[in-house]
């Protein structure tokens, strides 16, 4: 036994572990060969002579997490022979290495007869629990944050491919030979637009991420010349998808204080969202009616309907259903956008008949 390697746990132990000794195994692992996995019997206990191990755990997203790097004095495997359970994690040697190994029986009865060994390894087996817990959880924030990034770029990449198919071809269209003046004139109107759609869209990310930010600068808009633009700019994306945008009501002639930019966004995601359940084609219907000092906004989707299991987290981040390029952002953003007007956002559904998403806007004094 290296008893002279200088070891937390050799320190903790001491002499006891010469009575581990007299009833072990020597058994020796080669460098990447498993000593023991995750799920298999708890069959002993062993402490490390000479080299060094590496104990994993596979996290939820099956993905190999090393929880700590041990050497000569160390033990392991103490905590299956404890609880008599399954092993939790998997002992790999790094290094060629050399381990006493005690059966679980064995190791009962010295516990049994020597309480200064049980109270040295139950006093080594909390100190580093304490060492695994902070490190899961770091490895977790760190995996969490990781992973936020992910949905976030791919919101990015998600929301940002029409305006840019957009000004793709409306940059075409201004570049190509015979494109009279009136055109191209058009052409970089639709290009100054949807630019300017993906400054927005940046934008509502950046508060997104960074709550308290600046608000929305919100000025009187008359409402119905408002929409109808915006109802001729969506409706050939949504035509392209087999999908119809009809006005239910007419947009009513009032003004309404809004920050037409983002308030253009709120629109764009509830669209969208009511055209991704409609993957045959069909309408969406859009009512308006004015309720005391606000606008009531309806949009109206005849696709599946909201799943119950949702329906309480529908507005919260990240919460999505069934679209494999959902990035559950759209809504909360839709969410922060009504907020932000003083307005409040809600949906409404019978499974199987479509959905209704409801939100209010002020109207301008």
């Amino acid at each position: 036994m290296a008893s002279s390697k200088t070891s937390k746990s050799v320190t903790v132990l001491g002499p006891e572990l010469r009575l581990l000794e007299r009833e072990a195994q020597v058994r020796t692992y080669q460098p990447g060969e498993i000593i023991f996995s995750a799920g298999d019997e708890g069959d002993g206990f062993y402490v490390i002579v000479s080299g060094r191990v590496r104990i994993s755990a596979v996290t939820s997203a099956q993905e190999s997490l090393s929880l700590a790097s041990i050497g000569p004095g160390d033990f392991f495997g103490e905590m299956a022979v404890v609880d008599d359970a399954p092993r939790s994690a998997t002992a790999t040697a790094v290094t060629k290495t050399r381990t006493h190994f005690v059966e679980r029986r064995k190791l009962l009865q010295l516990l049994e007869r020597r309480p200064r060994l049980a109270l040295g390894i139950i006093r080594e087996f909390s100190r580093r629990m304490r060492q695994l817990n902070q490190k899961y959880v770091e490895e977790m924030i760190h995996a969490e944050r990781m992973a936020i990034i992910g949905r976030f770029a791919t919101t990015i990449v998600h929301d940002f491919k029409v305006p840019l198919a957009v000004i793709r071809l409306a940059t075409d269209l201004a570049c190509s030979r015979g494109t009279r003046l009136p055109t191209r004139v058009q052409a970089r109107a639709m290009v100054a637009k949807q630019t300017e759609r993906i400054s927005t869209m940046l934008q509502e990310l950046i508060d997104f991420v960074r709550p308290g930010g600046q608000g929305p600068k919100l000025r009187p808009v008359k409402f119905a010349p408002y929409l109808n633009s915006l109802r001729d700019e969506v409706a050939d994306e949504l035509a392209q998808r087999g999908v119809k945008l009809v006005m239910a009501t007419p947009p009513p002639r009032v003004p309404v204080r809004i920050d037409p930019l983002r308030v253009s966004r709120l629109f764009y995601n509830l669209l969208s969202n009511a055209a991704d359940e409609m993957k045959s084609g069909g309408e969406i219907e859009m009512r308006f009616r004015k309720v005391g000092r606000e606008l009531l906004v309806e949009v109206q989707d005849h696709g599946g309907g909201i799943p119950p299991e949702i329906a309480n987290s529908l507005f919260k981040p990240f919460a999505t259903f069934g679209k494999p390029n959902g990035t559950g952002l759209g809504l909360t953003i839709c969410r922060k956008i009504a907020e932000d007007h003083g307005g409040r956002i809600w949906a409404t559904s019978v499974p199987g008949k479509g959905a209704t998403f409801a939100f209010t806007l002020p109207l301008a004094r």
